[in-house]
């Protein structure tokens, strides 16, 4: 017997919640179901020869739009894993309430083997073959960076697209996770892994989640291990160690697994995964070929990085962690998902965990419409006002002779507007906050839903069937 794909596991997940719901005969089937996916061939002339390459675009949903998603460059990209991870940007945009329907895109290629100028103008005759589609558009299909792609490839795409679309002033909203200097924003590099470490910031807040995973007080000094140390892992694994107190213990890499049970120096093993590709000879840690093993490393938090089904039936009951924080799409299976809750094992959901990147995106959409930076109409004004109130408030003092000053960190701290990063930070954590309650609202609530995933779906699914009735459905 086959085991499951991806989409088989996504779709057990979404049925598991949909049993829950009370909808009209045949919308479930409508949400499940992927709207249309495109296949592109084309070939591009390189190194003396025409080479032909095959896309993919899934567009799941389309009950709000542009359809929003991000398209990966890998040489196993599929047909089946496309349109799981559409389904899956469906329900995470649903669940923190950005206006998206959820797509995905992918080209079967391994980047790291064409010079950066082939790279480029395969990119770009892909670009072209989704765009005289609609398959990239402001107002239609927006995707971003995903595995194997990054700020470069955007641009390029970004850049074509106003080539052929010379007319249209929104043109640079046509793909989000752009370098600045191409119309992105900032924070949106760091921004899954940012998202990551508000979701745990927010689990922490609730005495009764920490307590159900078995753990106690906040992230200070709790065990983390981090499978993948990509620009997700990395971040993550920086922000909790460096702001939050957390001891990385246990990085997993393709070559295998480095331990320290003081916690590993992440900003020195980034460097050493840079120049060496792998973890192997990484001092100040011990080494073992066994990435795989690795993961079954007793710990309090498990922060899978890297691709989908890294946990799954045959190894989910040897995991030793009490809380999984899923910063990958997928990495847990539906049938592993089930062993582990059965466990005890508490599990922070993919399409809550890792939105930090649509949710910033979101922003980097808005600002490109805009065509205008975040906090440039109000920074100086606040400032102002900020300005004038410390200002009163020390003439009062002196005038009453009270004999106090506000120190200057304070004054300055409140003084200064916010620039575009702390907005935007801000806007990420309150979101993350925000979907997180109504997670656990549910969780704690009804007795059907038994752990946050199943919150998550449910929250979902039911918007997303709301967003279809209001269209007559």
């Amino acid at each position: 017997m086959n085991a499951p794909t991806f989409r088989d596991s996504v779709d057990a997940m979404f049925r598991r919640a949909a049993k829950i719901l009370d909808m009209p005969e045949g919308l479930e089937e409508k949400i499940r179901v992927c709207n249309s996916t495109y296949v592109v061939r084309f070939g591009v002339r390189l190194r003396g020869k025409i080479h032909t390459f095959t896309g993919y675009r899934s567009i799941h949903s389309e009950h709000m739009e542009p359809v929003k998603g991000g398209i990966r460059y890998a040489l196993d990209v599929n047909l089946d894993e496309v349109e799981a991870l559409a389904a899956l940007m469906t329900y995470k945009c649903a669940l923190v309430e950005t206006p998206f329907g959820g797509s995905k895109g992918g080209l079967c290629i391994d980047p790291r083997a064409w010079e950066e100028h082939e790279l480029e103008q395969i990119t770009r005759r892909f670009t072209y073959e989704l765009a005289k589609r609609g398959l990239i558009s402001p107002s239609q299909n927006v995707p971003a960076p995903d595995m194997g792609t990054g700020e470069r490839e955007m641009a390029w795409m970004a850049d074509q697209y106003a080539r052929m679309f010379t007319s249209d002033i929104n043109a640079r909203a046509c793909v989000t996770g752009k370098p600045l200097s191409a119309g992105g924003i900032v924070g949106r590099v760091e921004a899954t892994g940012r998202g990551l470490q508000y979701a745990l910031r927010e689990f922490f807040r609730h005495p009764e989640d920490v307590q159900i995973a078995g753990l106690t007080g906040n992230l200070q000094g709790k065990r983390v291990v981090v499978q993948g140390l990509g620009n997700v892992g990395s971040h993550v694994a920086r922000f909790l160690a460096d702001e939050d107190g957390a001891k990385i213990i246990c990085v997993i890499e393709r070559d295998g697994a480095v331990f320290n049970p003081d916690g590993l120096d992440i900003e020195a093993l980034v460097s050493h995964l840079a120049q060496t590709g792998g973890v192997a000879g990484f001092d100040g840690a011990s080494y073992s070929a066994d990435g795989a093993a690795a993961l079954e490393t007793e710990c309090d938090i498990l922060i899978p990085a890297a691709l989908e089904a890294a946990i799954h039936a045959g190894n989910a009951a040897a995991i030793r962690a009490r809380l999984i924080l899923e910063a990958a799409n997928g990495p847990v299976t539906a049938e592993a998902d089930q062993i582990l809750c059965a466990r005890g094992v508490v599990i922070i959901p993919d399409l809550f965990a890792n939105a930090g990147g649509v949710t910033v995106s979101y922003f980097e959409w808005v600002k490109n419409l805009s065509h205008i930076p975040f906090g440039r109409m109000q920074r100086r004004h606040d400032e102002a006002r900020n300005h004038l109130l410390v200002d009163e408030l020390e003439q009062l003092a002196a005038k009453l002779n009270m004999g106090w000053t506000l120190s200057e960190r304070f004054k300055q701290a409140f003084q200064r507007g916010a620039d575009e990063l702390e907005l935007v930070r801000s806007g990420l954590d309150d979101t993350m906050r925000t979907a997180y309650q109504s997670m656990r609202a549910l969780w704690h609530s009804d007795p059907r839903v038994t752990d946050l995933r199943t919150a998550a779906y449910c929250i979902s699914i039911g918007r997303v069937a709301e967003a279809y009735r209001s269209k007559g459905l």
